[in-house]
């Protein structure tokens, strides 16, 4: 039976091939019935996108699935959900996240656990070095980033 740690590991092979496409190194995979049914990473450098963080693009790739599908998903993320992906998890009513750290970014997870959903952080040096090793080489365009959503 695959663990929390198998599948974080391919959603940091996602944020990994952000990174080597030239984008944001956050990924996600969504996971139904110990399955994974679809994989995303940021993609707002690589395609000019407002909106494609990496739980974003994941879901998009998922497709259209019925509500009872969703209700059986797990979203694991290398980087704690922003408003915006928060938001998106509340609207499908995914009940569990698994996030691979939140201490490079912390987005509202009290907000997610007020409206029913599991959040349980593995606080994975690996996705702090990733995160962080990014935020270095590249401050001037994290902070410009963070600027654009009123972090």
């Amino acid at each position: 039976m695959p663990t929390h740690q198998t599948f974080m590991q391919e959603a940091l092979r996602e944020a990994r091939k952000s990174l080597k496409e030239g984008g944001i190194p956050i990924g996600a995979v969504l996971v139904e019935d110990a399955k994974i049914i679809s994989r995303g990473h940021n993609q707002l450098l690589q395609r000019g996108s407002t909106v494609l963080h990496g739980e974003m693009d994941c879901i998009e790739n998922a497709g259209r699935l019925k509500g009872a599908d969703y209700r059986r998903c797990t979203l694991y993320t290398t980087l704690s959900p922003c408003e915006m992906c928060s938001g998106m998890i509340i609207l499908y009513k995914i009940p569990r996240v698994v996030i691979g750290e939140n201490e490079t970014l912390k987005g509202p997870e009290a907000l997610l656990r007020e409206n029913g959903v599991e959040v349980l952080n593995l606080d994975l040096p690996e996705c702090r070095k990733l995160m962080g090793d990014y935020i270095k080489t590249n401050s001037k365009l994290w902070d410009e980033e963070m600027e654009r959503v009123g972090y």
